[in-house]
């Protein structure tokens, strides 16, 4: 426990830091490394051994995150998007199947890796629309790092709450086939904590008072999105017979295991801003 609080005491301020501050590009960039970091873990825990193929499956996702910069076609980072919250959908579908996929064979693999792309490459182009905000990439808007932050921080809320809640009041377990941990009580903990966050961010974010209720719309489900995220990952350790994605981060597992819930997040909250005209 004490390894997990320093290790968030020190990166959860860099990520604010930089999420402020730096332009667009520069988050894109560092963004794109921390989710292709997590993409290399993901080819292990899918079953991918041989050090070579899990550069050449993180080298065609690298092209493709390339490719979609050269471009420079907002209109493709949003298509790409949606196709991200399709994915989710479809995610939450298999986790009422956690069966599915167990037998490791090839053409699981190859779903499984489709499914890791499908889960990074639009979650990053989602960060993207979100840190620019109504602006471009030349032109950006000052309150879309403020939207990004604010994905960021219902992910935290509802992780922190959902586990002290979890952890001291929780006696039915959530779905213990996939994760014995989570229990219903820690889920509306979590819930209740991204609200909070969603509610108490509106000023910084321009939003009139009177539209409180398409913001707990908007925490509700980017909760939701990222309980999903979570359970899916878990799902895949289960599979593998992995307790943790890695080890890069001290009490926190490795680069999977802290993004799981803000890629699944990010695209669904960057849909759900523009459907309620936030």
């Amino acid at each position: 426990m004490i390894q997990r609080v320093i290790t968030a005491a020190i990166l959860a301020p860099l990520v604010v830091l930089a999420t402020l501050y730096l332009a667009t590009p520069y988050v894109a960039a560092l963004a794109a490394a921390l989710f292709l970091g997590g993409l290399w873990e993901w080819s292990h825990l899918v079953g991918i051994q041989a050090r070579p193929w899990r550069a050449v499956y993180l080298m065609a996702n690298i092209a493709l995150m390339t490719g979609l910069l050269w471009a420079r076609a907002l209109p493709l980072f949003s298509l790409v998007s949606l196709i991200g919250v399709a994915w989710w959908l479809g995610a939450l579908i298999w986790l009422l199947r956690p069966a599915l996929g167990r037998d490791g064979g090839v053409l699981t693999r190859t779903v499984k890796l489709l499914a890791g792309t499908l889960a990074i490459v639009p979650a990053w182009c989602a960060l993207v629309l979100l840190h620019l905000g109504q602006g471009t990439l030349t032109h950006p808007d000052p309150a879309g790092p403020r939207w990004m932050l604010l994905a960021l921080a219902i992910v935290w809320a509802a992780d922190s709450c959902a586990y002290a809640v979890g952890s001291s009041l929780g006696k039915r377990k959530l779905v213990p086939s996939i994760s014995p941990g989570k229990t219903w009580m820690g889920l509306w903990g979590g819930i209740a904590g991204g609200l909070v966050v969603a509610f108490l961010c509106m000023p910084r974010l321009g939003i009139a008072d009177a539209r409180w209720p398409q913001v707990l719309e908007l925490g509700a489900v980017t909760v939701a999105a990222s309980v999903v995220g979570d359970l899916f990952e878990s799902l895949m350790k289960r599979h593998s017979g992995l307790k943790d994605s890695g080890t890069l981060f001290p009490g926190h597992g490795g680069v999977l295991d802290r993004i799981d819930s803000v890629v699944a997040a990010l695209p669904v909250l960057w849909l759900a801003k523009g459907y309620l005209g936030l």
